[in-house]
């Protein structure tokens, strides 16, 4: 069984990244919430969260199957973010779902393309992602969406609560080194824009990649 307790050797690098990755937002009303999709429920979670406060007015998730997440959601990620904000009081008429995505861009480029089809005028939104993905969902949707003003959010727990809920703290830290790489390398490709990367950041990210958490590295 997976353990979900953090190593101490390598905690401090963990913190170090999880903390990089949050992009601090002040979120505000906007025209609709995007969740992303993957394996970790809490998008929807908050996204649920921001419509009771009446933060937004609907809710657009978003998101096919990934290797990570076939398992966890057999219906697909933005299908299974429905049925949770369902669940949990917000109406039908007020969720969209896009269900073809199979990465960030994708997210970006098929829900954009979504709204267009339906005639829907937005102009602010609430992204929602996991904790680790707030930084490039930010970089990604700028590069790809620029007119869209947004801010970034998710459910974000203490890292160990965090971990205990997803149930892993290897796959954890792998997507955690595996988006950091995916910030550099996507931007580098053209897929997003260019975001600072602190001394520090690096340093953890290197010693992590050698502490053997590759898993969910390019290449």
């Amino acid at each position: 069984m997976p353990s979900t307790t953090i190593p101490d050797e390598h905690r401090a690098d963990a913190l170090t990244l999880w903390a990089y990755h949050d992009m601090r937002h002040q979120v505000h009303p906007a025209d609709v919430a995007i969740g992303l999709g993957s394996h970790d429920i809490g998008v929807a979670v908050r996204a649920v969260e921001l419509y009771a406060n009446r933060i937004v007015p609907r809710l657009l998730f978003t998101g096919a199957n990934a290797l990570t997440t076939i398992e966890r959601f057999p219906r697909g990620e933005a299908v299974h973010y429905r049925e949770y904000a369902l669940e949990h009081g917000v109406p039908d008429e007020a969720i969209l779902i896009e269900t073809e995505a199979t990465n960030t861009a994708e997210n970006f480029t098929l829900t954009r393309q979504l709204l267009d089809q339906r005639g829907d005028q937005v102009h602010t939104a609430v992204l929602i992602s996991r904790p680790y993905q707030e930084r490039r969902a930010y970089a990604t949707c700028r590069k790809l969406w620029p007119e869209l003003d947004i801010v970034c959010t998710s459910h974000r727990p203490p890292l160990d609560e965090y971990v205990t809920e997803i149930g892993d703290a290897d796959f954890v830290i792998s997507m955690m080194v595996g988006d950091t790489q995916r910030m550099t390398l996507f931007a580098e490709a053209g897929y997003a824009i260019h975001q600072d990367v602190p001394a520090e950041v690096r340093a953890a990210y290197h010693r992590l990649v050698s502490a053997g958490y590759t898993s969910r590295l390019i290449g």
